[in-house]
């Protein structure tokens, strides 16, 4: 049987505990054995290098170094690293090798909650399969990324919040290789409700399902 581990924590607007119930209820129906902590503690586990999959899902939070170094070694191995939102995307700020495995890093949300589109650029790839463009609600991630990334969708800054940045194309879903591991990102899902939209759901559990081992 696959195993799984979700780790959720750090700032509680991102409903990380309702979130990470929402996720392991994902992974069962395809036959995971999920395990659930709320504390980073459990990434210093040794056992974690035979997991299929870890699930961060703790924003604005610190990691300790021999918690980060082992997640290194676990994804090197093998193991798959699949998040969304600030819970994966904005969980380390002070850690850079964390970020060199996740491929990107937030940086700001113009406008906080706003109405943007989602445009699909790998409609080939199995994991956006079906799905089309969409108008979706949430805060608009503008992050540092990793050129190496994979980019399976974007999404386009109208400027209305930050006229600098009218115009630019940013990545909104990912994924990459980090040694042996499949890392899989989506910047959407800011609260619990959000997986209540198909498209949202769609990908992340797709997502999933490609990065684990």
């Amino acid at each position: 049987m696959s195993q799984a581990l979700i780790v959720w924590g750090g700032w509680d607007g991102h409903e990380p505990e309702r979130c990470a119930h929402i996720v392991a209820g994902l992974l069962e129906t395809n036959g995971f054995k999920v395990t659930i902590a709320n504390t980073t503690a459990a990434l210093a586990d040794p056992a974690i290098t035979g997991l299929s999959l870890i699930v961060p899902i703790v924003t604005m939070s610190r990691i300790a170094q021999d918690e980060v170094d082992n997640l290194s070694r676990a994804v090197r191995g093998g193991t798959g690293l699949a998040g969304f939102h600030g819970g994966m995307g904005d969980a380390f700020r002070e850690a850079t090798e964390y970020q060199f495995i996740c491929g990107g890093q937030f940086v700001a949300h113009p406008g906080n909650i706003i109405d943007y589109r989602v445009n699909i650029r790998r409609r080939s790839d199995p994991v956006m399969e079906g799905i089309d463009d969409f108008d979706y609600r949430s805060e608009q991630y503008y992050m540092h990324v990793d050129p190496s990334n994979e980019v399976l969708a974007t999404t386009t800054f109208s400027g209305a919040h930050a006229p600098w940045i009218e115009g630019v194309v940013m990545p909104v879903v990912w994924k990459r290789r980090h040694g042996q591991g499949r890392v899989f990102y989506s910047s959407l899902g800011h609260a619990a409700r959000e997986f209540d939209v198909p498209q949202m759901r769609t990908i992340f559990h797709r997502g999933m399902l490609w990065a684990a081992r």
